[in-house]
């Protein structure tokens, strides 16, 4: 049998690119006409809800004056009708049309509303039209000229950012509020924790889903022909939002649908992860929208990859995924990120191609090189966005770092076996090995030798190495070539026992590329 190249495994369907390639991103453009008659509506609207205010606000004083927000908190009553009314009234004024499908449950049948697609602050409504429920909300939102006291008349679950302890605390609160047999109205809560363009459902968080109650699904849609209420990332500022839908001159039209309430199983009790992900795929369905492992998280990660002078898409890797796959921290991959855009900042559109890969690892274009980019090229475009880097790193380069991969390597730099490696040593086998024999590696040696001294122990080698994993999988390839030519040269009895070796290595080199679904 003739030899055959050692391959990686293929790619893993459950690493390959989501459906939804950036929930985060909306771009409205409004026309002429819409502004010019807007212009017209604005000081009307205005106006109409400024007197809506100016009642409301006295009777949220009114309510909340005696009523503590921590402590032994009780839930209030006789008023939410009221500040329905109000709330229904102020909506109303700008513009907003309400439609409500299905039927809304009662606290003891369902204590928790689960509401998605969250894709703007205008969300709120909701609470309007499900009577009023507690929400989560941050404590700096009490802070907030006027609206902050129409929050605390939901009584919300308090959520503090210098609290080290506020998850903990607000996980205990949910979860007494939901069992507390009615006595408390509904818990209300956007699982997807961030806002999106409705294209599809993110990560759903599992606060709402611990205390194991059951969770009434709640969809929000906006079917307007001119979207003026999404606010994402690429649409950022509340206030734009806020003029524009004033602007529209079409009532806006929000539809809320009341799904049956999701009764957990006992596996689903045991699992906050599968209930959320069942819930979510629930609504997706009764949607029609695909599903994505994005979360806040890749939000925060498109805020650095534009610090870090990146096209902002470029830091979205479907954090949830990548964090539970290659078991990585949102410090990782944001380190990760700055080793990214160290390579790509000059590049257009934040992606690497074969020749600027080259040129940060300080090498010509030869076979090795070729072979690790297409590892880390996952889709085979020829070039590598931060996604495929990440995975390519966590799974092809560090596993390629051991200690005996680097004793190995160092040994066939250590030509005289002496401990270290010269200039001389280190340029002629990487001249060797490249097939490059005009190849300057004087930069790259500097690089190496850290203190100086013209020479580079194993310590220095091996930090190196850790720093710049990329080079150690560039060594096995090589490697693995080398011995893949050494078996295409040997003779018929010598090929059958490098055959043995070559399933080895097959084995070995198949994993790293394979992770456990």
């Amino acid at each position: 049998m003739p030899p055959q190249r050692v391959f990686a495994l293929p790619r893993q369907q459950s690493l390959l690119l989501p459906a939804v390639i950036n929930p985060f991103v909306q771009d409205t453009k409004l026309t002429k006409t819409c502004v010019l008659l807007g212009i017209l509506l604005v000081p009307l609207r205005a106006l109409l809800m400024s007197l809506v205010l100016m009642v409301t606000w006295p009777v949220a004083v009114i309510i909340t004056f005696s009523h503590p927000l921590k402590g032994a908190v009780e839930p209030m009553t006789g008023w939410r009708r009221v500040m329905a009314a109000l709330g229904r009234a102020f909506y109303f004024c700008m513009g907003f049309r309400v439609v409500v499908k299905g039927k809304q449950g009662s606290s003891s049948e369902a204590p928790i509303l689960a509401v998605a697609p969250h894709s703007t602050f205008f969300d709120g409504i909701v609470c309007v039209v499900a009577g009023l429920p507690s929400t989560v909300s941050r404590v700096e939102n009490l802070a907030t000229p006027i609206f902050g006291r129409f929050v605390r008349c939901l009584q919300p679950v308090l959520v503090s950012r210098k609290d080290p302890d506020s998850r903990k605390n607000t996980i205990q609160e949910i979860d007494r509020r939901a069992k507390s047999g009615g006595c408390w109205p509904q818990v209300l809560i956007f699982p997807e924790g961030t806002c999106t363009n409705r294209s599809c459902l993110i990560t759903f968080k599992q606060g709402a889903f611990i205390p194991g109650v059951p969770v009434q699904p709640v969809l929000i849609r906006y079917p307007n022909k001119l979207d003026t209420v999404t606010w994402t990332w690429g649409f950022c500022f509340h206030a734009k939002v806020y003029i524009y839908s004033l602007l529209n001159l079409s009532t806006v039209c929000s539809v809320f649908q009341f799904l049956p309430p999701h009764v957990p199983t006992e596996e689903e009790k045991k699992s906050p992860a599968l209930f959320a992900n069942r819930v979510r795929e629930t609504m997706a369905r009764a949607l029609g929208v695909s599903v994505t492992d994005h979360t806040y998280e890749d939000c925060r990660l498109m805020i650095s990859a534009g610090e870090l002078t990146l096209p902002m898409e470029a830091g979205l890797v479907e954090f949830t995924k990548i964090s539970r796959k290659l078991h990585l921290k949102w410090d990782n991959v944001k380190k990760e990120l700055e080793g990214f855009a160290s390579m790509a900042s000059s590049c257009k559109g934040g992606r690497i191609t074969i020749e600027e890969f080259a040129k940060f690892l300080k090498l010509p274009v030869n076979p090795a090189l070729e072979e690790l980019f297409a590892l880390f090229d996952r889709n085979g475009d020829g070039t590598i966005d931060f996604r495929e880097y990440v995975i390519g790193v966590t799974i092809l380069c560090r596993p390629a770092n051991t200690e005996d991969v680097l004793r190995m390597a160092f040994q066939l730099f250590d030509t005289d076996d002496d401990q270290k490696i010269t200039r001389e040593e280190f340029t002629s086998l990487l001249r060797s090995a490249l097939g490059v024999s005009d190849l300057n590696l004087t930069k790259l040696f500097k690089d190496i030798d850290a203190d100086g001294s013209g020479f580079i122990t194993f310590s220095e080698f091996q930090t190196f190495a850790t720093t710049h994993p990329e080079y150690a999988k560039l060594f096995t390839t090589y490697l693995e070539l080398q011995r893949y030519q050494a078996i295409q040269e040997a003779s018929p009895g010598e090929l059958e026992l490098a055959g043995q070796a070559s399933s080895e290595v097959k084995q070995e080199d198949s994993t790293s590329d394979k992770k456990d679904d």
